[in-house]
């Protein structure tokens, strides 16, 4: 947890006093030749600006070409010009990101404070670089890797400093920082590192023009790695938001269902075999993994329709023709409200197609034969079988025995022929009450349906 508020008030006076101690000693130990040549200085001025804006997050830490700027300042100018960069570049971050006034103090602290200590370690290492002779004679090995110290020592620095505001305003343990933040970027920081390195000395041994081209190319990078970054976290809020919706979806649908059970505990019974039955005959069938869930959740599914039927007819023994005509609506009503949601249209569409018939006597289509959706054809034989053997038919319990045979005799008029025979090769195999649910249990069970219908409910991003 954050620290007290003395301790963070406390903690914001000595960044104050970082600042300002940083500026007075980069105002004392500034030279005339260090603003020199002006090209130079105005074009780090300008990476540090605008590779600012270009900046990476990642994790709450900044990855920005801004960095090497600053190195490059330290290292061909001096501490007070990659100061006055430091600063510059952390006001014109600070206020278009609209940071509140403790952040705006950690930030010039930190970036005032590491380019002048990196500035003054290449100062006490190399000399005055500004002396002609000393860039021809030091030898270009030496320059980089004096170079690529000052960068790493300035980068743990810099992790440092931003570390310590994270720790007392934040209460984020440093440990945890170094572990999450520091060591994973470390490997990326090297290799820039090494690009400071390498720029540094392109510009003592070649000049300006090697240094401008490579610069324009590391912006190009860098502008391409931002793009990418932002593509990603595009994708991934994108994702999110799927994922979000296909939960609120499958939500919406047990909600429904489980109300409807509620009402009617024999069609949750029906709803719950006729599901588990659908993705075995699927499975017998050799269909696809995903093909399978589309008919084990338009299994459960199929009856939803029924839904907007009073519970006179839900309950009633004996039906009038006019009580038949609403039932008969009940998979086009389940078909429209399952459709609405994303992802849902194999679902949706073999819970309307249901009850056709392959001699394209059914309804409400008359789809003949393979016209009608394969999940649909699967959902009639295990709805059927399931009304004919289930205790709480209205037509009366058949035998398994009995239901087979009447499965069998109205294969190729009323049901796919193959699939009467895989139906009944598995019921054969495994015994015809192994995959039968006959009760509440059985209901909330095949109810949990989430992880087989997760693929149905992701909305499509294409």
């Amino acid at each position: 947890m954050p620290e007290s508020k003395l301790t963070r008030q406390l903690f914001w006076a000595a960044e104050a006093l970082l600042l300002a101690g940083a500026i007075a000693v980069a105002m004392l130990t500034s030279r005339a030749e260090d603003w020199q040549p002006l090209l130079l200085v105005g074009l780090l001025m300008a990476l540090a600006l605008g590779g600012q804006r270009l900046s990476i997050d990642i994790r709450g830490q900044q990855v920005t070409a801004a960095f090497v700027a600053l190195v490059l300042a330290m290292s061909l100018l001096g501490p007070a010009p990659a100061v006055l960069f430091g600063l510059a570049a952390m006001v014109l971050t600070s206020a278009t990101r609209k940071l509140p006034l403790d952040s705006w103090l950690n930030n010039l602290a930190t970036f005032a404070a590491f380019p002048l200590l990196g500035g003054l370690l290449v100062r006490a290492i190399i000399g005055n670089v500004h002396d002609p002779h000393l860039l021809h004679t030091t030898q270009s090995v030496e320059f980089g890797l004096v170079v690529f110290a000052v960068f790493m020592v300035t980068n743990a620095v810099n992790f440092l400093l931003v570390a310590l505001d994270n720790r007392v305003m934040q209460g984020r343990r440093l440990p945890s920082q170094v572990r999450d933040l520091f060591i994973p970027l470390l490997p990326g920081q090297i290799a820039t590192g090494a690009l400071a390195a390498i720029l540094a000395v392109a510009y003592t041994n070649l000049g300006f023009p090697a240094l401008l081209g490579a610069i324009i190319v590391l912006l190009i990078f860098q502008s391409l790695g931002v793009a990418l970054l932002r593509s990603e976290e595009r994708a991934d809020q994108l994702e999110a938001r799927s994922m979000h919706l296909a939960s609120l979806q499958l939500g919406v649908l047990t909600t429904l269902v489980e109300t409807l059970a509620l009402r009617d505990r024999v069609t949750a019974r029906h709803a719950a075999a006729v599901a588990r039955y659908a993705r075995a005959l699927a499975q017998e069938a050799g269909r696809s993994e995903s093909e399978q869930d589309i008919a084990h959740t338009a299994g459960l599914l199929h009856d939803i329709g029924k839904f907007a039927l009073p519970d006179r007819i839900l309950n009633a023994e004996i039906l009038s023709d006019e009580d038949w005509a609403l039932i008969r609506r009940h998979p086009q009503d389940g078909a429209t409200l399952v459709g609405r949601l994303d992802g849902y249209g194999p679902v949706a569409d073999a819970i309307l197609y249901h009850h056709e018939r392959v001699d394209g006597g059914g309804y409400p289509a008359g789809l003949i034969g393979n016209e009608i959706p394969l999940p649909s054809r699967i959902l009639a034989i295990c709805s059927a079988y399931d009304t004919m053997t289930s205790r709480d038919s209205y037509r009366g319990t058949k035998t398994p025995q009995d239901a087979i045979a009447e499965l069998r005799r109205m294969a190729g008029r009323q049901f796919d022929e193959e699939l009467v025979k895989s139906f009944v090769a598995m019921l054969e195999r495994e015994g015809p009450t192994k995959l039968a649910a006959g009760d509440d249990a059985d209901f909330e069970a095949e109810l949990a349906f989430e992880r087989r219908a997760r693929a149905i409910a992701q909305p499509t991003t294409s």
